[in-house]
């Protein structure tokens, strides 16, 4: 069961924590609760709590003392100072030191439970923000569009590994084939209907930050540990805590990090940049490469101990051009969401031939590519349909897509080849002699708009 968070409790006084524990734990908090504050600090650095409550009088020490020196060395956490002092005194105080907020003995257990929600939510949000702020805007799936047999199995896998809640998932394949976009709808399928649980999702790129920095970015660090570290810096694995983390690219991984990704896996804890705490980590780790990492592993350049790791629960999302049954889907899905986007609602939907060309293309660049098309031609084009004379060059003319879309016309390409602007006259020709020298009849025939063939005709001087 996921929790809301986690809180640390510190008070001399036994009954006061039996009773916050127990309160707290029932409101799906994790707490872990101590009496004795010698060597607080540390183990509250590696508990690694979402708040501290920290009674201002104990034994042999000074709860303010402690506020101050949590804040000094940079801990990442919300404190609550539990007084029995009703004056204002002692807790501007502690305000000004860095205190989030503070509680007055007795307590009102409801009063406790409302301050404790309020800031774990306040953290959530700004922890949500934060992270929206670094991803992109753009499309964020909770489905995934496809009507394939290969679609329809995948989402399937996907379902049951989500249910079964597995600690990490390995998906493979070329890039633009949506590896990331099957990450988001398990993360989806485990954490979209939790309420009141805010669950990340965070993404990081292992080929596209520095080797310096990525052991600081996925661990994080202690203030000091290095000339930058001025703070102390929770790593995308705490960041991640009650949802997922995505490490694309995770065959270009360096071998050292490696090593330690797999330590993290299999004790399900992290140690940050100059630290000497482990900090548990409850996050689904979602990883995708689009290498071969059997042959990784036999080239060495790929921890074989790492790969069956990873390779427990696996996917592995096949091409576009092996499922051209969600091509059409895909493109009206696109067409939809980018006519909604730039508010261009005009545009209704594809032309036969514009869809026989879609077909025949073969997607190099997969889902990816046909989006960027879709969207490119959204922006654009005018018009009602999306004409062949839309798309780009490479679909109208590359050698697979050509000769399909050909063949289908009962066309085909002579052993010594001909002249693609000579055919293209010829037919423009016989557009205008079957519609009786009608340009808009003309280029209904050619499936292709009237400026099009006005600057076709001019083109191939048929005035």
């Amino acid at each position: 069961m996921k929790t809301r968070g986690r809180v640390f409790l510190l008070d001399d006084d036994d009954l006061i924590v039996s009773m916050l524990a127990r309160a707290l734990k029932g409101e799906g908090y994790d707490v872990q609760a101590e009496t004795d504050p010698a060597g607080i600090v540390d183990k509250i650095r590696s508990f690694s709590p979402d708040i501290v409550m920290l009674d201002l009088k104990l034994p042999g020490a000074s709860g303010m003392d402690l506020l101050k020196e949590i804040m000094d060395r940079g801990i990442a956490t919300q404190v609550v100072m539990l007084t029995s002092d009703d004056s204002a005194e002692s807790a501007v105080r502690a305000m000004k030191i860095g205190a989030a907020d503070y509680l007055t003995k007795p307590f009102n257990m409801d009063e406790v439970k409302i301050v404790v929600n309020s800031i774990v939510e306040k953290g959530n949000l700004k922890q949500e923000v934060e992270y929206l702020r670094k991803i992109s805007s753009d499309l964020v799936y909770k489905e995934i569009v496809g009507v394939s047999r290969e679609v329809r199995k995948l989402k399937e896998k996907a379902e049951k590994l989500a249910q079964a809640g597995v600690p990490s998932v390995l998906i493979t394949g070329e890039n633009g084939t949506g590896k990331e976009m099957f990450a988001r709808y398990i993360h989806h399928a485990m954490h979209g209907q939790s309420p009141g649980v805010y669950a990340p999702f965070v993404g990081v790129n292992c080929a596209a930050i520095p080797e310096t920095l990525i052991e600081s970015e996925l661990f994080g660090h202690e203030k000091g540990s290095f000339t930058d570290a001025k703070a102390e810096k929770k790593g995308v694995f705490e960041l991640a805590s009650q949802g997922s983390i995505l490490l694309d690219e995770i065959g270009e991984m360096k071998p050292n990090l490696q090593a330690k990704l797999l330590r993290v896996l299999e004790e399900r804890k992290v140690r940050r940049v100059g630290g000497k705490h482990d900090i548990a980590i409850d996050a689904t780790v979602f990883t995708t490469t689009n290498r071969n990492l059997e042959e990784a592993v036999e080239k060495g350049e790929f921890r074989i101990d790492l790969y069956y790791r990873l390779n427990v629960f696996s996917l592995h999302v096949p091409p576009l051009r092996e499922r051209k049954e969600d091509i059409l889907p895909l493109a009206k899905y696109f067409l939809e969401f980018f006519s909604t986007k730039y508010n261009r609602s005009a545009i209704k939907g594809f032309s036969p031939e514009a869809e026989k060309l879609l077909l025949a293309y073969g997607w190099p660049g997969n889902v990816r590519e046909l989006r960027n098309v879709i969207e490119r031609i959204v922006v654009l084009e005018t018009g009602e349909t999306v004409l062949p004379d839309h798309l780009p060059k490479e679909i109208l003319f590359r050698k697979g897509a050509a000769g399909a879309a050909a063949a289908s016309h009962g066309i085909s390409l002579p052993e010594a080849g001909l002249s693609l602007d000579a055919v293209e006259k010829n037919l423009i020709f016989q557009a205008l002699e079957k519609s009786g020298g009608n340009k808009t009849q003309a280029a209904k025939l050619l499936g292709i708009t009237y400026d099009s063939l006005r600057y076709q005709i001019k083109k191939f001087g048929l005035e």
